[in-house]
C-alpha cells in the first residue's frame, strides 16, 4: 500500500470520470467492482511489521476506526472531485463538523457562524460554550458582519451554502479576501451543491464538509460524513482525532457512497433542472407569497448563484400566506398532508422528493428567537426535489394549496 492519502493518479480526466473511475485499488483477485473490507483489524506479517504500523513508520492497515481499504477508496474519490489534497470519511454530516472544529480550536478559541445553518449545526456550535469555545452568529451574506466579528482568538468561519433551508449564499471569495490574511479557516459545507454543482476549494475555502448522508448517497440508505482539505491538515490534525475519538464511517457504508458517487452529476443535473421546474410554478401559485431558490430571478443572488454554482441545486423553500403564525402552521401542515406520492421527512438528497416544516422538525429546537433570526417562520415549507416528474409533484403540492388559496 502506498501512502494512505496520496493522490489518485487520474486527477486530470474529467469530472465524470474521476466520478466511476478514482480511487479504485483493486486486489490481486482483480475483482472489477470496488472490494468491500469487512474487517475490524488487519494481520500483520511479524511483531516488526505490527510495531512499524502501530508507530507509522509503515503505510499498512493498522485498524478500521481508522484505516480502511474501502473507506480509502471512497476517502480518495470524493477528494478527487472536490479539487482537494486528501480526506477523512466519517460516520455522520455532523461528526464531521465535530471533528473538524475539534482539530482547528481549543478552550479559549473564538469562531464566527452564519446564522442561517442547519439545526443541529447550530445547536452543536452553541453547545460549544461548555468547553470554553466562543461562537459568533452573523448574517450569512453580510460581510461586514463577518469582519467585525473577527476576534484576536477567532480560529474559523463556518458557512452553508446555499443554507438550510432559505437557500441563502455566501460570498465564497469575499469570506476567503478576509480569513486569508488573517491565519482563519474557512469551512464550507458543500452538502446542498456537491462538487458535481460547486467546488468551494477553487473559491478559496480552505475545508469542505459533507454529510455525504445526503447527496452523496443519493437514496437515503446510509449515514455518512467527509472533510476534505489539504494533506497537512487532514493528516496532521483530523487523523489523530479519528485515531482516537472514533467517529468512523463503517466499510459497508464507504461502498454505498463509492457507488452514489458514480450517478452523483446525472442525479444532481437532473434533480437542479426538475427544482427549477417547480420553483417556478411555486412562484405562481396564488397559496405561496414567497419562494427561496437560487436558480429564480427573484432570489437576490441569483447572479452569485451563476457565477459560483452553475446549476442551482435542488432544494427549494416557500413560504404560505397567512395572517398569524397559529394559521400559517395550520396550512403548512395542512398542505404536507395533503401529499400523496412526496414524502413526509426531515432528510433530503434523495431521488424521491421529501417535504418538510422547518419551524417544527429540523429547526424545531432552535429558541424562537434563533428561527426568527435565521427566517425560519411558521409558514415556511422546505422541498427536497428528487427525479420524479415535476409535472407530478406540482400536482402533488397543488392538493394541499389549491384548498387553502380558496
Amino acid at each position: 500500500m502506498d501512502d494512505y492519502f496520496a493522490l489518485d493518479p487520474i486527477q486530470d480526466l474529467d469530472f465524470s470520470t474521476r466520478a466511476v473511475r478514482s480511487g479504485t485499488d483493486r486486489t490481486n483477485i482483480g475483482e472489477h467492482g470496488e472490494a468491500m473490507f469487512l474487517t475490524s483489524s488487519f494481520v500483520f506479517k511479524s511483531a516488526a511489521e505490527a510495531a512499524a504500523r502501530f508507530g507509522n513508520q509503515d503505510p499498512g492497515y493498522v485498524y478500521s476506526r481508522f484505516t480502511n481499504p474501502t473507506v480509502r477508496q471512497f476517502e480518495r474519490r470524493l477528494a478527487s472531485l472536490e479539487q482537494g489534497e486528501a480526506c477523512m470519511a466519517t460516520a455522520s454530516g455532523m461528526s464531521a463538523i465535530m471533528t473538524t472544529v475539534l482539530a482547528l480550536m481549543k478552550a479559549g478559541d473564538h469562531m464566527v457562524c452564519a446564522s442561517a445553518v442547519f439545526g443541529s449545526t447550530y445547536q452543536l456550535f452553541s453547545m460549544l460554550s461548555r468547553f470554553g469555545l466562543q461562537c459568533s452568529f452573523v448574517p450569512l451574506s453580510d460581510l461586514k458582519a463577518w469582519e467585525a466579528a473577527i476576534k484576536p482568538e477567532t480560529k474559523l468561519f463556518y458557512v452553508e451554502t446555499p443554507s438550510n433551508p432559505l437557500t441563502e449564499l455566501a460570498d465564497l471569495a469575499g469570506l476567503a479576501s478576509l480569513t486569508k490574511s488573517r491565519a482563519i479557516s474557512l469551512v464550507v459545507d458543500n452538502c446542498f451543491c456537491t462538487p458535481a454543482l460547486q467546488k468551494p476549494l477553487l473559491h478559496g475555502a480552505d475545508i469542505v464538509i459533507h454529510s455525504a448522508t445526503k447527496y452523496i448517497d443519493g437514496q437515503g440508505r446510509v449515514l455518512g460524513g467527509a472533510i476534505i482539505g489539504s494533506r497537512s491538515f487532514i493528516h496532521d490534525q483530523v487523523l489523530p482525532l479519528m485515531r482516537t475519538t472514533g467517529p468512523s464511517l463503517s466499510a459497508f457504508n464507504a461502498w454505498v457512497l463509492l457507488k452514489g458517487l458514480e450517478t452523483l452529476q446525472i442525479r444532481m443535473e437532473q434533480q437542479s433542472a426538475n427544482a427549477v421546474e417547480t420553483a417556478q410554478w411555486l412562484a405562481a401559485h396564488p397559496s405561496v407569497s414567497r419562494v427561496y431558490y437560487p436558480g429564480l430571478s427573484s432570489h437576490p443572488q441569483h447572479e452569485l448563484a451563476k457565477a459560483q454554482q452553475g446549476r442551482f441545486g435542488a432544494v427549494v423553500s416557500f413560504d404560505l400566506r397567512g395572517d398569524d403564525d397559529e394559521s400559517l402552521r395550520r396550512h403548512a401542515w395542512s398542505v404536507i398532508d395533503a401529499t400523496e406520492v412526496i414524502s413526509i421527512t426531515g432528510n433530503l438528497g434523495d431521488t424521491k422528493t421529501t417535504i418538510t416544516h422547518p419551524a417544527s422538525t429540523t429547526h424545531g429546537r432552535l429558541s424562537p428567537q434563533a428561527r426568527l433570526d435565521a427566517g425560519i417562520g411558521e409558514g415556511l415549507i422546505r422541498l427536497a426535489v428528487g427525479l420524479e416528474s415535476p409535472r407530478d409533484l406540482c400536482a402533488d403540492l397543488a392538493r394541499g394549496l389549491d384548498r387553502i388559496a380558496t
